[in-house]
């Protein structure tokens, strides 16, 4: 069975990022797509080759397991030891001399299982295949298993993407227990208001690992979206929000408010105005004879609630807008309006 370079596969080096992968994935897939070769056996095949490699190479963990060990397929094929089925941990293999501790009842066993990488190569399968999270499966003499992540921190001399060495030969398996149990590791995610209505996801970083988070509508700054177990080392990720100030609207909890300008003929008059709301524009009624400054509650057209269902309500605070620049005719008409009204002075109460 011999060693497949994924990333020679899809002709991108080993530090590509992840929008290099799928570019180069994307192309490949157009350039050897049956439809556009049809009859194509090799065509099929580099077809079939480019799809494996992007299902490593585009998967977080896969790519992870992948860097870790895959160089060391290559020297286990050279060893002899790439035939179907053989034990890479046992006599002969590359892994043979490697100390795991845990004591003597404590093995390793290598397992493949075809219903693990169904459509792809033995390589794919030998890898990938069995045990959801690869193919190295610790077990201990009571039925237990060690994560991939356990084992691999028991390795000692084992590389890590960053070219050094990962060590801890020896280290008993209840170590990396333990270590799955660590306080937990928070990133930091900003947020508008209207991400925060409509809700939105999140790419985080933490220790080279990337995560895609989810973040549900309704949330407010404080929040916290907890990933269990999703962090480095088998850590909760806990992901803080805080959602930025808004230039219209201020949030209160569940409401929100904002400030309406309406001109004097509105004010006077009344009529129907437009408001914008972060779920769309809605008509106003203004009656006639509003005083700047009044509220108005929009029910149902605030944030959406977090914990249950329905939304917070919007209140609307009306700002009368008076004309400036007015011309001799402009003041003199005003004069004689005024002069028809009846208004009392709006101070002799105070």
């Amino acid at each position: 069975m011999e060693y497949r370079d994924y990333y020679q596969i899809l002709g991108v080096p080993r530090s590509a990022s992840q929008a290099d992968i799928k570019k180069a994935f994307r192309k490949l897939a157009r350039e050897f797509h049956p439809d556009r070769n049809p009859g194509d056996k090799a065509a099929e095949r580099k077809f079939k080759d480019v799809n494996e490699a992007n299902e490593v190479l585009s998967d977080p963990e896969k790519r992870k397991q992948y860097d870790l060990l895959g160089a060391n397929w290559d020297q286990y094929q050279r060893a002899g030891g790439g035939r179907p089925g053989a034990d890479p941990f046992g006599p002969g293999g590359p892994f043979a001399n490697v100390n795991f501790g845990g004591g003597p009842n404590v093995r390793y066993e290598f397992r493949s299982s075809d219903a693990g990488g169904a459509g792809f190569s033995d390589f794919f399968r030998m890898f990938f295949g069995g045990a959801a999270s690869g193919a190295q499966a610790g077990r201990s003499a009571a039925g237990g298993s060690a994560s991939f992540e356990e084992i691999l921190s028991q390795m000692g001399g084992m590389p890590d993407q960053a070219g050094g060495t990962r060590h801890g030969a020896g280290r008993p398996a209840h170590d990396a227990a333990r270590a799955r149990g660590r306080e937990e590791v928070e990133a930091p995610a900003e947020l508008t208001l209207e991400e925060a209505f409509h809700g939105t996801s999140r790419l985080v970083e933490v220790e080279g690992k990337r995560l895609e988070v989810s973040i549900p509508r309704g949330i407010d700054t404080g929040g916290r979206v907890r990933l269990s177990g999703k962090g480095p080392h088998g850590r909760d990720l806990v992901v803080s929000v805080t959602v930025r100030p808004h230039d219209v609207f201020t949030r209160r909890g569940a409401d929100l408010e904002r400030e309406l300008p309406i001109s004097l003929r509105e004010a006077l008059l009344g009529g129907e105005v437009p408001v914008t709301t972060l779920k769309g524009r809605i008509l106003l009624t203004i009656p006639a004879g509003t005083q700047s400054g009044k509220t108005f509650r929009l029910t149902g057209q605030g944030m959406p609630k977090l914990k249950g269902e329905g939304a917070g309500d919007l209140y609307v605070k009306v700002r009368v807008v008076l004309p400036t620049s007015l011309d001799a005719d402009a003041k003199a008409a005003a004069a004689r309006f005024l002069d028809l009204v009846h208004q009392p002075d709006p101070r002799a109460a105070g």
